[in-house]
């Protein structure tokens, strides 16, 4: 054995400590109220998307649990949210990508849903439509939509990284883009019965480079639900690309409501 292979056996032995330390120091305590938390994807994509933040949160102790929405409905999505939190066997931070804060913001009544985090998400209110959220707000010229004849829709592919993604490789955004998930556009018309977030705390990650929502709608959304706020540089792809942001704020969630709240 070299010298250079006994310094690097060293300093990876002198490192697992450390490393293991840290864990245990983000792990939840055992006595924390909300160990749960559902996470639900967007418009163009799957579950999937979530896998870093689920490592992450799974790794702290908490059990994650990932909805499949069929984006064929507003309808359809709320009824597969509420079937993943009628699972739950306790208080749960429900979390919502882009389409998939509207989602929660009409799922989120479930009595077992005790805060709302949106990750670069849309929250309209009881009343409102999806599509009303932009009226006001500047266009967004990278995100582009192409609907079929059947009234679904994909974000165009010669637009997909810069629209969705532009802070990944040419690979993952290849591979994003060629993994999309249609949603049925007329999901944006549709009018929402409830507004989680008039009852729920709710806390907000916005991406100030997100080219799918001007910058100044989502923060006039997260404002007017009363949403703790934490801004990263980052894409629409958020979820994907800053997933351990994502989860530290969902952790702050989970931390931050009361056991009376809760019950």
């Amino acid at each position: 054995m070299n010298s250079l292979t006994k310094t690097l056996l060293a300093a990876t032995a002198a490192a697992i400590p450390a490393t293991a330390s840290a864990r245990a120091e983000d792990h939840i305590p055992a006595d924390q109220a909300i160990r749960n938390v559902v996470l639900v994807h967007g418009a163009f994509a799957d579950g999937s998307g979530w896998r870093g933040v689920y490592d992450n949160l799974t790794s702290r102790g908490y059990k994650v649990t990932i909805v499949q929405n069929p984006l064929t409905s507003l309808a359809d999505d709320v009824a597969a949210t509420r079937r993943v939190l009628d699972l739950q066997s306790g208080p749960t931070i429900l979390v919502g990508h882009s389409w998939g804060g509207t989602v929660i913001t009409e799922a989120g009544i479930h009595p077992n849903v005790a805060g709302l985090v949106y990750v670069s998400a849309l929250s309209p209110d009881a009343g409102e439509t999806t599509a009303q959220q932009y009226e006001g707000f500047a266009p967004t010229p990278d995100f582009v939509i192409d609907v079929g004849p059947d009234g679904f829709g994909f974000i165009n592919d010669d637009k997909f990284k810069a629209g969705f993604a532009h802070d990944t490789t040419d690979a993952d955004a290849a591979f994003m883009r060629d993994t999309q998930v249609p949603i049925n556009m007329a999901v944006f018309s549709t009018t929402l019965e409830n507004a989680a977030w008039r009852t729920k705390p709710s806390w907000a990650v916005i991406a100030t480079e997100d080219h799918a929502f001007d910058l100044a709608m989502l923060r006039h959304m997260a404002n007017r639900i009363g949403a703790e706020i934490t801004e990263v540089a980052a894409s629409h792809a958020v979820f994907m690309t800053q997933p351990e942001i994502v989860a530290d704020t969902i952790n702050i969630a989970a931390q931050s409501v009361t056991i009376a709240a809760v019950q």
